[in-house]
């Protein structure tokens, strides 16, 4: 007897195919160890969060202090474990019934059909074009079936890098019958961003992360801003007390010390820059410009043999050509001086061997 959802039957454990080595450059994370930066801090501000305790005043000052941040309304905020749990939350809120899908464009993030297949909403992709972009009437026409629930967009687009055409954005926006997500995960790099215009377009979703911008990959925080209507709604799915204390107390402290994190993040963009340079210079090599802390690029028929060669030694990428947009690319996530310079000294002696 099978005791679990008929679609469950054939769909395989959620699982991440990325070399762990020790120079990790595949999954974006940053170089910069956040509890080094502020565990003094931290610490100080433990000793009045009980955890023996569901409730503290630590939820209350994270609400004001990331309002701050993000410049608006304490009601237009809800966070998480991550803004994968963020999505996984959405997905679920707007599924109505086996026939509910999201649309999305593709090549993107890889976890749009995961966490909508785990709550049983479909989802239906758009192609981007060879450039990175797309047509908006073929994106709407997608979006116009009354089962569709949700439109996603990634801006900056990973694993591609690059943002959208703000004006195609707008256009979805406002001719849009749907809920709109926008996913601003490397918003921190980019310095793009629609929350100023959550309530001008009350179709408008936003879901953001700490794991790149503030170092803080392992610890899980993300967050969504929205019209206070929606943030309303969404709850209505989340479970309660689902962010541990010490999470939010750690996330708080940051926040006070977040012009530490934005310096890391500018260093991140400069140091990017340089990279692109370097590889730019590498006869065969192709590299894509980006708005994030990572670079998508090819070495033609070479690709999958460079990848294999930096995992020979010790340097984990991401592979993503699994989509014909990207065939034959790899993205590589910018980290510390020294693990910039063994990726571009191996790409060279790769290349000059090959």
């Amino acid at each position: 007897m099978y005791y679990f959802r008929n679609d469950l039957k054939n769909k395989k454990v959620v699982n991440i195919d990325v070399p762990n080595k020790k120079i990790k450059m595949g999954l974006n994370e940053s170089s910069l160890d956040p509890f080094e930066v502020v565990k003094d801090e931290f610490l100080e501000k433990m000793k009045n969060v009980q955890l023996n305790r569901y409730f503290n005043n630590i939820t209350k000052t994270l609400i004001a202090q990331l309002s701050e941040y993000t410049k608006v309304k304490p009601e237009c905020l809800t966070f998480g474990n991550g803004a994968d749990e963020m999505l996984y939350y959405l997905f679920n809120s707007v599924r109505n019934d086996n026939n509910s899908f999201a649309v999305s464009l593709a090549p993107s993030y890889f976890d749009y059909k995961r966490y909508s297949e785990a709550v049983g909403l479909g989802i239906k992709f758009l192609s981007l074009n060879s450039d990175f972009d797309f047509s908006v009437e073929e994106y709407l026409e997608l979006c116009d079936d009354e089962n569709c629930k949700l439109c996603i967009l990634c801006n900056p687009n990973n694993p591609t890098g690059n943002l959208l055409d703000e004006s195609k954005i707008i256009e979805i926006l406002e001719r849009s019958k749907r809920l709109v997500l926008i996913d601003e995960t490397y918003f921190e790099f980019s310095g793009k961003t629609f929350a100023d215009r959550i309530y001008e377009y009350p179709n408008l979703v936003i879901v953001r992360s700490f794991s790149k911008s503030f170092s803080v990959a392992g610890l899980r925080f993300g967050y969504i801003i929205s019209h206070p209507e929606n943030i309303r709604e969404l709850e209505k799915v989340m479970t309660i007390f689902h962010l541990n204390l010490m999470t939010q107390t750690m996330i708080s402290t940051m926040l006070e010390k977040k012009k530490i994190f934005l310096e890391h993040n500018r260093k991140i963009i400069e140091n990017k820059k340089d990279i692109f340079k370097q590889l730019s210079t590498i006869e065969e090599i192709h590299v894509h410009p980006s708005a994030t802390n990572f670079l998508s690029f090819s070495a033609g028929d070479k690709t999958e043999d460079l990848f294999n060669f930096l995992i020979q030694n010790d340097i984990a990428i991401r592979a993503v050509w699994h989509h014909p947009v990207l065939a034959n690319h790899v993205r590589v996530t910018i980290s510390n001086a020294e693990h910039n310079s063994a990726f571009i000294k191996n790409v060279k002696r790769f290349m000059e061997e090959r």
